[in-house]
């Protein structure tokens, strides 16, 4: 059951990029309005998320903020596969700011993942990619969606940290409560004013902070508490492959083949390395 809760949490997530390509508003008014709804949510449906609440946490949520923002930003700007392959990419972020960040060292299995990364990324910005419909500047897009890579491996450093002076396991949803928080506070004076939104607008916006944020990191934390580290890595690691499947699906998005090459080698390594770190550890 506990691997069932995992799948379920994977595949509301990679809903995201098709649902905040649906709507009219503008990615700003996503960026706010569905972290607005999700805090919310969290707030009512996890314990863990209304304990821990202080400066320190605060931090670590800042960094999930501007991810957040900045992952709205990417996939209203290119591709839903682009945005996720990219975002994707956190680790090898993680592994450069580790020594500073975290105080641990780079060791030489590190530089085959960095390497690996490093290559995927370079896929997305050979060659000019045709600006879509739904994404009509793949280059900034592109740009965003690393930028959140950046955010991310931020927010995992932060997670760490808080790890090692809170040892009940709620420092993770606390920083998601607050970072979803602070996300709809910081978008917020850009999501204004606001024009009168349809109902299948609002419909679409309730159900990425309810469902694809709140309700996924409901199932999120149900399955992580019986599936081993590793595998439960893989199972959410459908997240990045389904996402561009639910763009595909919704709005007849095809990434480029470079993308998908990118995209390819960015998971496969991050899978390789996960594998490898949980055997060695």
């Amino acid at each position: 059951m506990s691997r069932l809760w995992l799948i379920a949490a994977a595949v509301l997530f990679s809903t995201g990029g098709a649902a905040i390509k649906a709507v009219s508003v503008t990615a700003w008014q996503v960026a706010s309005f569905r972290s607005g709804l999700a805090a919310l949510a969290l707030f009512l449906l996890l314990p863990e998320a209304r304990r821990g609440w202080n400066r320190k946490a605060a931090v670590v949520g800042l960094a999930y903020a501007v991810m957040l923002i900045l992952f709205v930003l990417a996939t209203r700007t290119t591709t839903a596969a682009n945005a996720i392959f990219l975002q994707s990419t956190s680790p090898l972020y993680l592994i450069l700011l580790g020594p500073w960040l975290l105080r641990e060292p780079i060791r030489r299995g590190d530089i085959l993942l960095i390497l690996a990364l490093g290559l995927g990324i370079g896929l997305f910005f050979i060659g000019a990619e045709k600006p879509l419909a739904t994404a009509p500047n793949p280059f900034l897009g592109n740009i965003l969606a690393a930028a959140s890579g950046v955010a991310w491996a931020l927010t995992i450093g932060g997670l760490r940290w808080l790890a090692r002076e809170r040892k009940d396991g709620g420092a993770a949803m606390t920083t998601v409560a607050i970072g979803n928080a602070l996300a709809f506070v910081l978008a917020l004076p850009m999501a204004l004013p606001l024009e009168p939104v349809s109902l299948r607008d609002a419909a679409v916006l309730a159900y990425l902070g309810v469902f694809q944020i709140g309700l996924a990191y409901v199932c999120l934390t149900r399955g992580l508490r019986r599936v081993p580290a590793f595998e439960a890595s893989t199972i959410v690691l459908l997240e990045t492959a389904l996402n561009p499947c639910w763009a595909w699906l919704v709005h007849g998005e095809k990434p480029g083949r470079l993308a998908l090459a990118g995209g390819a080698v960015i998971v496969a390594a991050t899978v390789v390395n996960t594998w490898w770190r949980t055997r060695r550890g």
